[in-house]
């Protein structure tokens, strides 16, 4: 369906009918099409956004373990679990498999490429210690509280150091590195991959999920991270 209105719009563009400033609804169902359209770096971006919002949730636990706050077990493995499989079994893959051994063909960021991809294999291990530590009764014991915390602290301090370096440096060099034809079909890629995986709603549904987290937490509302003037 998505070739057959690109071919669409490919002919008409060729034509020069005018297709479209003469039919209101066309005009208005093209604009929602390319407002749909997703490339390769937007993509990987967007969910560079949704990461740092997990981000903000460890913040928060490894607060509440300082202060001895409460807090729920389960929305912390809910949120760890959404790392594991979204993130890293998801996101990082993409880099894996399509980015990192584009640039490295190209002779390009020869040096921050393996060390991007060491940082990948980090983040998985400080996950599964997450996940082994987010329960009631490791909670209850000082020693694995402390490792929890740890584990947490390590994972925010290298991912944002990780994601900026990725939006600032490695990104717009493999936008470079790739020709638009090329670029083009990633983006595509990259959507089919995450509707196979996650369903044709599959960011909104993980974003909901973390949204879902932050309001159990007491931190989804924004303003509250404004400073007091």
């Amino acid at each position: 369906m998505q070739k057959e209105r690109r071919e669409f719009f490919k002919s008409t563009a060729a034509l020069g009918v005018g297709l479209l400033a003469f039919t209101p609804g066309v005009a208005a169902w093209a604009k929602e099409e390319k407002e749909k359209n997703v490339t390769a770096v937007e993509d990987l971006m967007r969910e560079h956004g949704a990461l740092n919002r997990i981000l903000l949730i460890y913040d928060e636990v490894s607060l509440r373990l300082d202060k001895k706050k409460e807090f729920d077990p389960e929305q912390l493995k809910k949120s760890a679990t959404i790392i594991q499989n979204f993130i890293q079994g998801y996101h990082e893959k993409l880099e894996e498999d399509f980015v990192f051994p584009r640039l490295m063909k190209a002779n390009q960021l020869t040096d921050l490429v393996p060390v991007l991809k060491s940082q990948h294999e980090a983040g998985r291990t400080l996950t599964s210690s997450i996940l082994s530590y987010a329960n009631t009764k490791s909670l209850k014991n000082n020693d694995e509280r402390d490792k929890l915390k740890t584990a947490m602290q390590s994972f925010v301090r290298m991912y944002r150091a990780h994601e900026s370096r990725e939006d600032t440096v490695l990104f717009p060099a493999f936008k470079n590195v790739v020709g638009d034809k090329e670029y083009h079909q990633l983006g595509e890629k990259f959507e089919e991959r995450e509707h196979q995986l996650f369903g044709k709603n599959g960011f909104e549904n993980i974003v909901g999920q973390i949204e879902d987290v932050e309001k159990d937490l007491g931190i989804y509302d924004l303003k509250q991270y404004s400073p007091r003037l």
